[in-house]
């Protein structure tokens, strides 16, 4: 008998098939979320992550006292005591020379001659000159006694008397001028003989016999060079840091790279009283002996001043300094654990380190060797240490 049809459209799925479907549904879902939120967690890890690798890791160094008794050390150039270049007042050729380099003269000593045959006709002429003003002289002035002597008698009038009277005083005053003129052109030609100005050593001659010499230009080499050699002049540049602690009466050890065995000592005796703008140094003169001639003159020298340990300066090295377009300073690290950037004072380059004299402080850390890309404002991380770094040192901020 075939089955009731009302039987058939009542027909219902068993409960459980409802169930396993919400559970498939749930679970899906499930799935989805957690791949969601993992996903979310892998990009915030490697955000943080390449965040880390963009902060750079440095190094500390600490500040150090330097309060110790130190010498400074500095190029200094040395003069000689007197030095002239001594060049031709006359025009002439050179007729003869005495000395050559190397030699020792005493002041007046004759160094050369020089033949001038345009000044001694000069001379000639202006001697013929006074020659005749002084005969027109002694005749104009027999000529005003005689005229005095008629107008005493009343033989010649007064205005007459005066003429001759004013004709001796022009004739007196063109004797003058030929007189001055043969005194200047003998007060020339004595420069004919060229001779030395003080004693010294001869350390140039640039001249020969028959050579044209010119009187006058400064542009031309002087004939010889005489030098006061027995005493030398010592020329030092000394950094500002230091100007308090040199003075007059101090003395220095002088070093030259051809003597490097020996020490000579000089002793300060003036300084330029003006800090030069330039260079930010004093310019300081000293004086030694050099009767023995063992320093020459022009030559360079190491000046090493003692100075005392009136001053306390911080040494950092020299990888920890930064040179730039904003100046010299040092890199620190703030309170806020970022990058701050302190001016400094260089007081002495040691080579591998460097004196502070202000802007940092014995115990204050500075970052050793920066990078090149490093600005104020950066966050940095201390090597071994794992998050950026906190505030350290004092006198940073």
């Amino acid at each position: 008998m075939p089955p009731n049809s009302s039987e058939v459209l009542s027909y219902r799925a068993p409960r459980n098939l409802k169930l396993i479907g919400l559970g498939a549904l749930a679970v899906g879902a499930a799935v989805v979320i957690v791949g969601v939120i993992s996903r979310v967690h892998a990009d915030q890890g490697e955000r943080t992550w390449n965040k880390d690798q963009q902060v750079p890791t440095v190094s500390l160094v600490e500040a150090k006292i330097d309060a110790a008794p130190a010498s400074l050390t500095l190029p200094a150039q040395l003069q000689a005591y007197e030095n002239a270049g001594i060049r031709p007042r006359v025009s002439g050729y050179l007729k003869d020379w005495k000395v050559d380099i190397g030699s020792p003269v005493r002041k007046g000593q004759l160094l050369a001659e020089i033949d001038t045959p345009d000044l001694d006709q000069q001379l000639a002429q202006a001697r013929a000159d006074l020659a005749t003003a002084r005969a027109n002289q002694v005749l104009s002035q027999s000529t005003e006694v005689r005229w005095k002597n008629l107008l005493a008698k009343d033989a010649v009038s007064q205005q007459e008397y005066d003429e001759k009277a004013g004709d001796l005083a022009a004739k007196t005053s063109v004797v003058k001028a030929q007189e001055a003129n043969v005194s200047r052109l003998m007060a020339t030609s004595a420069f004919k003989r060229i001779v030395a100005p003080f004693d010294g050593v001869v350390t140039t001659r640039s001249t020969d016999i028959g050579q044209l010499v010119t009187a006058g230009s400064a542009a031309e080499q002087p004939l010889f060079t005489v030098s006061q050699v027995d005493k030398l002049r010592v020329y030092v540049q000394v950094p500002q840091s230091y100007v308090a602690q040199i003075h007059a009466g101090m003395t220095a050890k002088l070093i030259a790279p051809e003597r490097p065995n020996e020490s000579f000592t000089a002793t300060v005796v003036a300084d330029a009283q003006a800090i030069q703008a330039q260079t930010g140094t004093l310019l300081v003169q000293m004086q030694i002996d050099n009767r023995s001639g063992k320093l020459k003159s022009g030559g360079y020298v190491q000046a090493v001043m003692a100075l005392s340990a009136t001053a306390k300066v911080a040494r950092i090295p020299a990888s920890a300094l930064i040179n730039d377009e904003h100046g010299v300073h040092v890199a620190m690290i703030g309170a806020d654990g970022k990058v701050t950037m302190k001016p400094v004072t260089v007081a002495r380059d040691l080579g591998q380190s460097i004196d502070i004299s202000a802007g940092v402080v014995p115990g204050d850390k500075v970052i050793d060797s920066p990078p090149e890309d490093l600005n104020a404002g950066d966050e940095v991380r201390v090597a071994g240490q794992q998050a950026p770094a906190a505030a350290s040192g004092k006198g940073n901020g």
